[in-house]
């Protein structure tokens, strides 16, 4: 077994985790099959992923957590030497291990600067995995977990059953009733804001709505399927049934399977990989059950989960081949219409947009020019860059409920990046949508919080909802 570390010792002098304890280690390379590891349960992080760190540091300007608190344990650098440190047995799952791992917002944007090529995220995630099993979420924290991770993600009809609660929440009088009364000031802060970010909810979801099975618009060039989420589809239902019309009117034939579930990316994030790897299993049974030349995404945290399905799976001999097929399918939408060749739109918008790249999208897919593509085919459309366009929001999944002090600051500097003079944000993915709303409604901003494909969809059909008050 090779070394797992480089060359030349690391020193690490002053090395102060958030809770403010300070060591002084010296990293000199063993031999990891000669040491006790602290990690007792299936799914440890893996050698060969956190060996190729060799602490060169080039990471910790990419990292969001590093640029707001200039703490070591808070930089990819520091995470993986944290997370070798309980593979030689030299750290305990403890706080001063959990602290650094839980606060980081696995956006991936230390893989896009590691030169060595370091799959933090994974090792992130892995090291997650073993403190959920070391030490399950409990009392308050322990209900809603299971209430919401357990109990009604991964069943779409009760998710269906809560959105009709929102839209008689928001159409019955009773949230103007909450707002007047000052009701929801018994909520933290974030949460009254998230309640105020909350779109109107005006159509019902996609699946079980939509039928099963829709023609394409002109000949046929494809057969695809499309995973309609959780998230997605309870929220911002509109926008997956834009991408199921962009999709037809592109030459798809598109199936949307019934008996499909939510792709497991929460549950991942929160360390409960028993679960995701159940709704992992469910969704390749699902969508492998007929013959479709992709599978389409329009969430980059659920496209980026979808395609690590291999990686989830790699210790199940049954699945880990379907697992692997499944995840060469998998394709973001606006990839997918790129490669399948867009036919462009003919409907002009009269805007002014600028497009924020998902950390999911951006740096986990690897996806960045297509969705630009995209939008510079829109008939009088203008874009403008955002400053850092790949720099973490802070959603992250829930991570803005987890840890709303730092996804606030990360939102803060997002919001002061926005060019001047735009009508709309865009983006791909309606985690990064509710964070951005949410400095929108605090701060009274006019700008438009759109993803990607409801442009295109505006162009096909030669409408301009903002224009219309919509």
């Amino acid at each position: 077994m090779r070394p797992i570390c480089s060359t030349a010792a690391v020193s690490w002098e002053g090395y102060e985790l958030s809770t403010g304890v300070k060591t002084q280690q010296t990293a000199a390379c063993h031999d990891i099959s000669l040491l006790k590891s602290n990690y007792k349960y299936e799914d440890a992080p893996d050698e060969a992923k956190f060996s190729q760190c060799v602490h060169c540091g080039i990471c910790l300007e990419a990292c969001p957590t590093y640029q707001q608190t200039g703490l070591e344990p808070h930089s990819p650098r520091g995470r993986v030497y944290l997370i070798k440190s309980v593979a030689e047995g030299k750290l305990d799952l403890n706080e001063y291990f959990a602290n650094p791992v839980e606060t980081c917002l696995d956006c991936r944007a230390c893989e896009t600067a590691c030169p060595s090529g370091v799959q933090v995220g994974a090792l992130i995630e892995e090291a997650r995995g073993q403190l959920y099993k070391a030490e399950p979420p409990s009392g308050v924290s322990g209900l809603v977990h299971n209430l919401f991770l357990h109990k009604l993600f991964p069943y779409p009809k009760r998710l269906h059953a809560v959105q009709k609660l929102l839209k008689i929440y928001q159409k019955s009088g009773l949230r103007f009733a909450a707002r007047k009364t000052k009701l929801l000031r018994v909520l933290p802060t974030h949460l009254r804001e998230m309640e105020q970010a909350l779109p109107d909810i005006r159509t019902s979801p996609v699946l079980h709505r939509l039928p099963q099975s829709l023609p394409p618009i002109g000949p046929k060039r494809a057969k695809v399927a499309v995973l309609t989420g959780c998230v997605m589809d309870v929220v911002y239902s509109d926008i997956n049934e834009a991408t199921v019309h962009v999709l037809r009117q592109n030459g798809c034939e598109v199936w949307i399977p019934q008996q499909q579930s939510c792709c497991g990316a929460l549950h991942v994030h929160a360390g409960d990989r028993d679960m995701a790897k159940t709704l992992a299993r469910r969704n390749i049974d699902v969508f492998l059950s007929e013959d479709i030349d992709a599978i389409i995404i329009n969430a980059a945290g659920c496209g980026s989960t979808l395609k690590e399905y291999e990686e989830l799976l790699k210790h199940d001999e049954a699945y880990h081949g379907k697992a692997q097929l499944f995840s060469e399918k998998v394709t973001d939408v606006s990839r997918f219409l790129d490669r399948l060749g867009l036919i462009p739109p003919k409907g002009r918008l009269d805007l002014t947009v600028t497009y924020h790249d998902a950390c999911h999208l951006a740096h986990a897919q690897k996806i960045r020019v297509e969705p630009r593509k995209m939008l510079e085919s829109i008939p009088g459309l203008r874009t403008v860059p955002l400053p850092d366009a790949d720099r973490c929001c802070g959603s992250a999944g829930i991570y803005n409920l987890t840890h709303p002090e730092m996804a606030g600051q990360l939102l803060e500097r997002k919001l002061d990046d926005i060019p001047a003079g735009c009508d709309a944000v865009v983006m791909g993915n309606p985690g990064c949508m509710m964070q951005f709303q949410v400095g929108v409604v605090r701060h009274n901003r006019p700008e438009k919080i759109l993803h990607t494909i409801q442009l295109l969809d505006w162009a096909y059909k030669e409408i301009n909802p903002m224009e219309q008050g919509g």
